[in-house]
């Protein structure tokens, strides 16, 4: 049973992710209304009237980096943070738990490099802790900064003296969202960039950690903070214009609960290929295509190859989904023969992915307590973070709510 409501009209003239939220009986939605506008809305689960916040002034540009996150604190405190691509930082909490009505906006977390903001991810350490990392600096030049909050003095303060990656004012990191694995160990993954050109992406890298503060490599050998190009471990060695590209690459663990990594890259023959390497160990090409996805410059680009991350089948043989503009979508059996199978079964109902001519389906999905809810609204494709010459009237914004099948994370389309 597919129950939807529509919960507002949107801006709809590029991506840009929004933010889904449901925990400890609440819900909570950020997003951009018809005019620009940032907007939080919040209601108790189960409830039918939303409380919505329009902070005044935060209107979202032709930038989809401008994307949104929420998270709660312990406290049932919510906290906000985005639009934000090399701009100071948007930071915003409720001074009450659980309530959007009391959102205020604050200049600062710990007023330290908070000028150059991009990439705002909130999560959780293994104990419950709310972090939160950031990029400061420019692409081509910057350092992931990590801070941590304290509930009871309702103050962030820095988690590392340092940047856990720093470029030097040489490079900036490309890194995946740290995952908590089976080992009970953050790993983190990620690749250099040299310049704004997304061509120059380059040395896929590796590091892991228990608490955020001491990091080692595959083998266990401690790593100094910050972890720079020079001291990194490099899980493939690729070059710039060798076809790394931040959009494309994901992370799992085998049966062994050792973590793996897909990517894309190009072949000596120069055509696009996936490749799935055990940090500390040789990369493993496991596609067999005669394409190139040839990609560069600056802005937003459409991704032309995605790829799930490898997750085990109930025979411990790890399964990568992938999908391509050239040659489809499938999925693989990475055992010690590489098997191509048809795409996995669709995770949503056909017809939310169904878009309008000419437009693009975006979702957000959260789960909680066997339910699944969708938010779904649709955009104009991306267009490199440039303003088109008219704005597309908004589309709806709707919030459906599905029974948690547990069926596996699809392959989204144009990440």
């Amino acid at each position: 049973m597919n129950q939807h409501e529509v919960v507002d009209r949107v801006w709809s003239g590029h991506p840009v992710s929004f933010a889904l939220l449901i925990e400890h009986g609440h819900q909570f939605i950020a997003y951009y209304d018809s005019e620009r506008q940032l907007t939080v809305a919040g209601r108790a689960l189960g409830g039918e009237n939303w409380t919505r916040v329009k902070p005044p002034g935060v209107v979202t540009g032709w930038d989809s980096h401008n994307y949104l996150r929420l998270a709660l604190d312990r406290d049932g405190r919510l906290h906000f943070s985005g639009n934000m691509h090399d701009d100071p930082l948007v930071y915003y909490r409720t001074r009450e738990p659980f309530d959007v009505g009391t959102l205020e906006r604050l200049n600062r977390m710990t007023g330290e490099r908070e000028i150059h903001c991009t990439y705002p991810v909130f999560f959780k350490s293994a104990d419950g802790n709310l972090l939160f990392r950031y990029r400061d600096g420019r692409s081509g030049s910057g350092g992931d900064i990590y801070n941590q909050y304290d509930c009871a003095a309702c103050t962030w303060h820095r988690l590392l003296d340092t940047p856990l990656l720093d470029g030097e004012g040489k490079r900036s990191a490309y890194a995946i969202e740290p995952v908590l694995g089976p080992d009970d160990r953050f790993h983190l993954v990620w690749m250099w960039r040299d310049t704004p050109d997304c061509a120059t992406n380059h040395a896929l890298s590796y590091a892991c950690s228990r608490d955020f503060v001491h990091w080692e490599d595959s083998r266990g050998k401690p790593v100094p903070l910050p972890i720079t190009f020079a001291n990194g471990q490099v899980i493939d060695v690729a070059r710039p214009a060798q076809g790394l590209i931040n959009m494309t690459f994901n992370l799992g663990f085998d049966a062994g609960k050792r973590p793996v990594v897909v990517y894309h890259r190009y072949d000596a023959q120069g055509h696009s290929q996936v490749y799935a390497v055990r940090p500390g160990e040789e990369a493993r090409q496991i596609s067999d295509w005669n394409f190139r996805w040839s990609f560069s410059g600056h802005g937003s680009i459409p991704a032309e190859v995605t790829l799930g991350p490898p997750r085990l089948a109930p025979d411990g043989v790890l399964l990568v989904d992938f999908w391509t503009k050239a040659a489809g979508a499938g999925r693989w059996r990475l055992s010690e023969r590489i098997e191509q199978l048809p795409p996995a079964p669709p995770v949503l109902p056909a017809e939310l992915m169904r878009a309008s001519a000419g437009r693009e389906v975006q979702i957000v999905v959260a789960r909680d307590h066997g339910h699944r809810w969708v938010l779904r609204w649709e955009t104009l494709p991306r267009y490199r973070d440039q303003a088109r010459d008219t704005s597309p009237p908004p589309t709806e914004l709707c919030l459906h709510e599905l029974p948690d099948e547990e069926t596996e994370t699809a392959v989204r389309v144009g990440s």
